[in-house]
């Protein structure tokens, strides 16, 4: 995904425009993440209304989405009913031809009513923001409607929910095609965690890893010194007392600091690492088990498989190879 089209519908909402560019439309190969041709694309080369008093003139016309790997469709504004005569017949005809082609095709929160309105969604699980979700089903009834999920994706077909999630969506479409290094690079320049502690449900939680906490406070500093060494078979016990503290204080404490159990957190982070030497390592997985703490190539299958969705070795044959993706990600269509 070298060339990425971002198509706007007026009104688009600024927030989801300026996240896909953020992502795509930086110049980051300084820092060895490639470049991206991001192409601006509307139903007419006039201004289009991104809100708070933001005009943004699209550089391409509809045609332009023809040669474009990935297609981006922000949210928008849109409140009337139906929703799906609010939008011109030749951005839903760009939409599916690009789809016809096998571009990847991604909307971000109210975005996946273009989806749905194109056609693409009919058959397709997908998601919007919560506030959304109830419409989106009402309107469209072939589409499988999750309003559990930060994103989700069908075939080459992805949604994601409301505004933030189009981060966590766009750095994992990053990660799909171009591997961890290259999204931990463009969020680490965002100046984002995209951890995303709690019972969502797809099946990737936590796209790349987070960083730890300002080295001046203790339960930074103490992560940072449990990231060092996740080889060691740390306690809840143990860290408890390198700050200082109770284990119920410490827990409290660290649930405000993350967001995450200190156990969920720990078990989270060795997943991580064994994603990154997975995906660029020749290690064994046993030998993978041994460096992130899991002691053993079966309990790290259990928590890789229960965090991740899939099995280390699967996970493994599906990063590195030429078309990187991971199975079970509800790509029931190729």
């Amino acid at each position: 995904m070298r060339r990425v089209g971002i198509l706007l519908s007026d009104p688009v909402r600024v927030f989801e425009y300026a996240v896909a560019f953020e992502v795509w439309g930086v110049d980051r190969t300084d820092r060895g993440v490639p470049e991206f041709e991001v192409r601006v694309c509307g139903p007419r080369r006039a201004g289009v209304h991104l809100g708070a008093g933001v005009i943004c003139v699209p550089d391409h016309d509809l045609d332009g989405l023809d040669t474009c790997d990935l297609v981006i469709v922000p949210g928008n504004e849109h409140r009337t009913e139906p929703r799906r005569e609010e939008y011109p017949d030749d951005m839903l005809a760009a939409l599916r031809r690009a789809h016809d082609r096998g571009a990847t095709i991604a909307s971000l929160c109210s975005g996946a009513f273009v989806l749905a309105a194109a056609g693409l969604l009919d058959g397709r699980r997908a998601t919007a923001h919560w506030l959304d979700t109830d419409d989106l089903a009402r309107d469209y009834p072939n589409v499988e409607v999750d309003a559990n999920v930060l994103f989700v994706g069908d075939g080459s077909i992805w949604t994601s929910a409301g505004s933030a999630a189009g981060i966590d969506l766009c750095l994992h479409l990053v990660r799909l095609d171009h591997g961890a290094a290259v999204a931990t690079e463009i969020a680490r320049t965002m100046v984002t965690a995209p951890f995303r502690p709690g019972g969502q449900a797809q099946f990737i939680g936590n796209p790349v890893p987070a960083s730890p906490a300002d080295p001046g406070d203790t339960l930074g500093r103490l992560r940072g010194r449990v990231l060092d060494d996740l080889r060691h078979p740390w306690t809840v016990a143990e860290l408890a007392a390198l700050a200082g503290m109770s284990e119920r204080s410490f827990a409290r404490h660290f649930v405000r600091s993350t967001g995450t159990s200190p156990r969920q957190w720990l078990s989270t982070q060795r997943v991580l690492a064994a994603q990154r030497l997975l995906e660029m390592g020749d290690l064994s997985i046993a030998a993978i088990a041994r460096h992130c703490g899991f002691g053993t190539a079966l309990t790290l299958r259990q928590h890789f498989t229960r965090q991740v969705g899939v099995a280390p070795r699967d996970y493994r044959a599906a990063f590195r190879g030429a078309n990187p993706r991971i199975p079970g990600t509800a790509a029931r269509r190729e």
